[in-house]
């Protein structure tokens, strides 16, 4: 039988640092980490807003242009602009974290960072572009 252990006036304590509830905001990566992992909340808003609008669309023309007044509230304008935010946020951080994750070689050396960030930017460039070019031609 294991009982907790019981101390004396003599007997030392184990030391135990204190931790303050907001640890995360004393260093740049830690905050940044939080705000990253934060950050996906807003995506899952944009994720159900998306779906809100598909259902919108099905239920025909006036259930769209009511969706889109809802939409229209300052409210929402300001949540969507944060969001917007966060969720590039989110894309930068990830962009940047990739060569972590990635450890590509060739002839056995490390390739930079750079050339396997800036292939994500080339490619959301290219998506932007064609998503631009498609809902803008008339």
């Amino acid at each position: 039988m294991n009982e907790a252990p019981v101390y004396t006036k003599y007997h030392p304590r184990w030391y135990r640092a204190r931790i303050s509830t907001y640890w995360w905001s004393q260093r740049w990566a830690y905050l940044k980490f939080i705000l990253r992992e934060l950050s996906s909340v807003f995506v899952a808003y944009f994720v159900v807003l998306i779906l809100l609008q598909v259902r919108a669309l099905t239920q025909g023309p006036d259930a769209y242009a009511r969706f889109q007044e809802w939409l229209k509230a300052p409210i929402f304008i300001a949540a969507n602009a944060l969001a917007l935010l966060f969720v590039l946020f989110h894309a930068l951080t990830w962009f940047h974290l990739a060569p972590k994750a990635v450890a590509v070689r060739m002839r056995g050396k490390r390739v930079p960072d750079f050339l396997i960030v800036l292939p994500n930017y080339i490619a959301w460039l290219a998506a932007s572009a064609i998503l631009a070019w498609l809902l803008l031609r008339r």
